[in-house]
């Protein structure tokens, strides 16, 4: 591997025999490139090379802008969108019993902090390497070589965009505003504008717009926090509710023992804790991260899971579970009807909705800008240098724009119905393949580090938790394969109900198939090699450039 940053500047330094990473010093170097040698001033000492993979930002490139409290409410606003504004309807007429409801809340809990446990050890493994999986694939699975990232690379340039909540955003803030009955495109338009705004203020300033998250965070956990303190009034008998205590009375009555139903209750309360971990993609802006992360994203995850819960009492005490079980998405939105009178219900709660959503929005685009800008710096996209540059706001511009564009392309082009929600679905299975990799990425490195006599790393995550992890993750894969109770097209669209599954597998099998040419055949049938070479920008920035060297001296 070498080092070197764009003309007419460049850098040349290989790493270390044994393979170990190699801190390079701020010495002038000098290489030779096309015959002429030519030398270089950049300070490169915050660079550490690593033969597993991209080079190691010691100073990330993007600043140190994340305080504790960011990463509390960047986890906070990725957690809480929309889920647990109106999961418990379609909960509750899956589980059938309140009290069935409530476990499998209870459950999402424990699975939660499973899989954070399994995080925060490998974020302990490399606190200085931004894109969490990303991360943890390339350097879990080296061979075969690239194949992990390309493939990573190929579903999340694919399928990473955010339609799905710009258009809740937009619904509700329609609906807050006295627009009952919106016209399509208008929702389309509105959804447009606020993810528009939502990447200008991510695009602008990291600092500031981290500040906009911790904001909205804020507010959107005081509204949760009013919800469960107000289910405890409605408990009370002080309110205008009847009989708060009807669904408790034989909370477990009508409980379901469907097997299909039982999973798909636990994939909707998984979904809505996942989040848990996105702060983790931005860990190296972060102070003392592994600490930060740890006491951060544990006190995030405890106030949710508490919150959680309670709002759920909170409904199930001012709403019927008949009503509950035919409100679709619109739970809370009862709740404050019924407590509160129907102006609260029809106008202050899908306010609330709307800034809860805009909130995930950020939070979202926050860690998911870092993902592509390491999926960049591994030298898998082309032209990495405009990927992985952060000028001119020291923001990850590229990695906003691109999906920015993803997103307005999925709220415009697709129909209403069954295609928008096909391809909200088919973002979430080939990423639950990644999530079980990264389960078992963890016995992999240990394993690695311990046989390398590597430095011991800060956290280890008890063993039945990632035993567990790994359980889930496997359940996750085998589950949406499951025939529902409407048969082959019982689903949530009108075709048969695994086409998302199996697309899913489609895009994971034509990114083996681009690697394949791309690493194997091409190379081969051209006779050249592809070599890595580190390339240093002014602001900081350094990445991997794939380069081609030929066997034949005529090449």
């Amino acid at each position: 591997m070498s080092f070197s940053t764009p003309p007419p500047a460049e850098l040349s330094r290989r790493p270390s025999s044994n393979g170990s990473e190699k801190h390079l010093s701020d010495e002038k170097h000098t290489s030779e490139k096309n015959g002429v040698e030519t030398a270089s001033d950049i300070d490169v000492s915050r660079v550490v090379s690593n033969p597993g993979g991209a080079p190691t930002e010691v100073v990330s490139a993007l600043g140190r802008n994340v305080g504790w409290l960011s990463v509390v409410f960047l986890n906070i606003n990725n957690m809480i969108g929309t889920g647990v504004f109106s999961t418990a309807g379609s909960l509750l007429k899956g589980l059938g019993s309140p009290g069935l409801v409530l476990i499998f809340w209870l459950v999402g809990i424990v699975i939660a902090y499973a899989g954070l446990a399994l995080y925060l050890e490998l974020a302990s493994m490399f606190p200085h390497r931004a894109g969490a999986e990303v991360v943890y694939l390339e350097q879990a699975y080296r061979r075969p070589k690239y194949f992990f990232p390309a493939a990573f690379a190929a579903i999340t340039v694919i399928l990473e965009f955010s339609a799905g909540n710009s258009i809740v955003c937009a619904n509700y803030l329609l609906y807050s505003a006295g627009n009952d009955a919106p016209t399509q495109w208008l929702t389309r338009g509105v959804a447009v504008a606020a993810y528009t705004v939502a990447a200008g203020l991510v695009l602008s300033s990291t600092k500031w717009s981290l500040r906009l998250v911790n904001l909205v965070g804020f507010l959107k956990t005081i509204t949760l926090v009013f919800i469960s303190i107000t289910g405890f009034v409605v408990l009370s008998g002080k309110t205008r509710v009847v009989d708060p205590h009807a669904n408790f009375h034989d909370s477990f009555k009508g409980s379901t023992s469907s097997g299909n139903n039982i999973a798909n209750a636990l994939v909707k309360v998984n979904y809505a804790f996942s989040g848990y971990t996105n702060s983790i993609n931005m860990i190296n802006e972060i102070e003392n991260p592994v600490q930060t992360v740890r006491s951060a994203s544990s006190a995030a995850l405890g106030l949710v899971s508490v919150l959680y819960v309670l709002a759920n009492v909170a409904y199930f005490a001012a709403v019927p579970a008949e009503t509950i079980k035919k409100s679709g998405t619109l739970v809370a939105g009862l709740f404050f009807t019924n407590v509160f009178g129907r102006h609260a219900g029809a106008r202050i709660f899908p306010a609330l909705v709307s800034l809860s959503a805009f909130g995930n929005l950020m939070a979202v685009l926050q860690g998911q800008s870092r993902v592509i800008r390491e999926i960049a710096r591994q030298g898998i996209l082309p032209y990495p240098a405009f990927w992985v540059s952060t000028r001119p706001f020291g923001t990850p511009l590229a990695p906003v724009l691109l999906k920015w564009i993803l997103t307005v392309i999925v709220i415009i082009a697709p129909p209403a119905g069954d295609a928008f929600s096909f391809l909200v679905d088919l973002q979430s299975y080939p990423g639950n393949v990644f999530s079980f990799a990264t389960a078992i990425a963890v016995f992999v490195l240990r394993r690695r580090r311990l046989r390398e006599n590597q430095p011991d790393h800060e956290y280890h995550a008890w063993n039945i938790a990632l035993i567990f992890s790994c359980l889930v993750n496997v359940f996750l894969l085998i589950m949406p394969w499951y025939p529902p109770a409407g048969g082959r097209n019982g689903g949530d669209v009108s075709f048969w109900y695994a086409t998302y599954c199996a697309v899913g597998l489609a895009i994971l099998f034509v990114a083996f198939l681009y690697w394949a040419l791309w690493i194997i055949v091409i190379p081969k049938l051209r006779e050249y090699k592809l070599i890595e070479e580190t390339v240093v920008l002014p602001d900081g920035s350094a990445y991997n450039q794939l380069t081609k060297v030929f066997d034949r001296a005529d090449r």
